[in-house]
């Protein structure tokens, strides 16, 4: 089922257009098949940075024991690094920055998402990993910092103003 589901989640974040993620860590908890997986995401707009997102996926006998069935926790963790040269495409500069990467945590209606905020004042990009409920929105995040300042970039579209 979580195969389903994961081929599903990588149909839709093809479509929309967002990071695409390599799970690239598996590592078991408990004996009930829970798991924690490690995800490399690559920022579509920014080459040269790479954010690891952890996240927990229950086994089948969790969702037997609690229900839940079609349901992981909220818990995550993100660290960005830059793994090489740094371009930065068109990327959106508001305070709200733009959704890089989504991948479902239920059936429907939860989603893990790390959003990308520039900030200018301090030429860093901030990568904030949340959890997006429909009905329930979750105090569960993490970020990463990349600071720019210094380092040798490339602006496809040329750097902003602070």
């Amino acid at each position: 089922m979580r195969r389903f589901a994961l081929a599903a989640v990588s149909v839709f974040t093809l479509i929309a257009g967002s990071a695409s993620a390599e799970v690239v860590g598996k590592v078991g908890v408990d004996w009930t098949g829970n798991d924690i997986l490690v995800d490399a995401v690559a920022d579509p707009e920014v080459t040269g940075v790479t954010c690891h997102v952890t996240y927990f996926d229950r086994g089948v006998i969790d969702r037997l024991r609690k229900g839940k069935w079609f349901e992981d926790p909220s818990n995550n963790s993100i660290a960005c690094r830059q793994t090489g040269p740094i371009q930065v495409g068109d990327i959106n500069l508001s305070q709200g920055g733009e959704e890089v990467y989504k991948s479902g945590m239920s059936l429907i209606w939860k989603k893990l998402v790390v959003n990308r905020i520039y900030d200018k004042k301090n030429d860093t990009l901030i990568y904030l990993a949340h959890s997006r409920e429909l009905t329930d929105g979750s105090a569960k995040m993490s970020i990463s910092t990349i600071p720019l300042y210094g380092q040798q970039v490339t602006w496809t579209k040329g750097k902003p103003a602070p």
